[in-house]
C-alpha cells in the first residue's frame, strides 16, 4: 500500500469517528435524558399546591417520561443508523472534456 492510500485511509477513519462525535442525536437524546429523570423524579411526588395548579393531573411525571422515551428513542436512533462520513468526490478525468460547447 502506497504512502498517499495510507494516509487517504487514515482520514477517512478520522473523519468517521468525527461524524459519530459530534452527533447531533446524542446531544439532543442525552439531554433529554437527563432533564427527564430530573422531571420525572420531581413527579413522583408532587405537593398538594403542585396538583391543584395541575387540575389533579401528575404534570411532571408524565412530561419526565415523555421527555424520557423521547431521549431514548434519539439514543437508539442514534445506535441503530449511526453516521456516516461524507463521501470523497470522484476524481475528474485528467484529459479535456469533449461535448457541447467544448470547442472541439
Amino acid at each position: 500500500m502506497s504512502d498517499l492510500q495510507k494516509e487517504v485511509s487514515e482520514l477517512e477513519r478520522r473523519s468517521a469517528t468525527a461524524a459519530r462525535l459530534f452527533d447531533i442525536r446524542r446531544i439532543i437524546g442525552g439531554l433529554f435524558v437527563v432533564y427527564g429523570v430530573i422531571v420525572t423524579l420531581a413527579g413522583i411526588s408532587p405537593s398538594d399546591a403542585d396538583l391543584a395548579k395541575a387540575e389533579g393531573v401528575h404534570i411532571n411525571l408524565w412530561t419526565g417520561l415523555a421527555m424520557l422515551a423521547l431521549g431514548l428513542f434519539f439514543l437508539a436512533w442514534m445506535k441503530l443508523r449511526p453516521a456516516q462520513a461524507p463521501a470523497a468526490p470522484a476524481p475528474e478525468a485528467e484529459g479535456p472534456e469533449e461535448g457541447p460547447g467544448s470547442g472541439a
